[in-house]
């Protein structure tokens, strides 16, 4: 049984949801997507409802607590942009990792001594079509996930919109569709050269 709360919803692994509803219900509320301009996804789905469950658990406002942060020394930029917009909210955060200068070859050499993985390839992650993310990698999780795109395009359907300005989901799949594999050299797949995970990172959320 998930017990409600304002600002947050607190479930068991039979209760929560398996299929990005929290994030269908916030897109029908705004009837809009987010997209590049305006990174609202990770304010409205993690941040505020990290926040509603300290001031419910222990009656705790931002500013009041450090927030530990798991960004790596080589996501510098996206450290300062966090360090700025907490600094202009009256917040206090703190990098451990970027501290101890772990990059991203340390976090994996990790995960391979462990006894489970979660066995995701580099370029993929928990939000798998986030449109962050570059054209390449995104076609290449298309094409190694079909069904990976069914629940973006239909969001995109359901306000008429895109995540991306520049190609529609649905526009995606066709590409990968049309191309075969002997074109896209794996060099593609990164196409914006962007070696740091950039879902949810602190520039999302800046817009509202």
């Amino acid at each position: 049984m998930a017990l409600r709360i304002s600002g947050f919803e607190q479930v068991g692994f039979n209760s929560a949801s398996r299929n990005g509803e929290p994030f269908s219900a916030l897109i029908a509320k705004k009837s809009r997507l987010p997209n590049g301009h305006e990174r609202w996804c990770t304010e409205y789905l993690k941040v505020k409802p990290i926040f509603a469950l300290m001031r419910h658990q222990l009656g705790l406002d931002p500013g009041s607590y450090e927030e530990i942060l798991g960004l790596r020394y080589d996501e510098g930029m996206r450290i300062f942009r966090g360090m700025d917009r907490a600094a202009k909210d009256g917040r206090s955060v703190s990098y451990p990792l970027s501290k101890a200068k772990v990059v991203k070859s340390t976090v994996s050499d990790f995960w391979a001594v462990q006894p489970f993985y979660l066995d995701l390839e580099p370029w993929e992650g928990n939000c798998d079509l986030c449109f962050q993310k570059g054209k390449g990698i995104r076609k290449r999780i298309i094409r190694d996930h079909p069904n990976s795109s069914e629940w973006w395009a239909r969001e995109e359907a359901s306000v008429g919109g895109q995540f991306d300005q520049r190609d529609s989901v649905s526009g995606l799949v066709e590409q990968v569709r049309s191309a075969p594999m002997l074109w896209e050299t794996f060099v593609d797949t990164f196409d914006d050269g962007m070696e740091h995970d950039v879902e949810c990172g602190l520039h999302c959320g800046e817009a509202a």
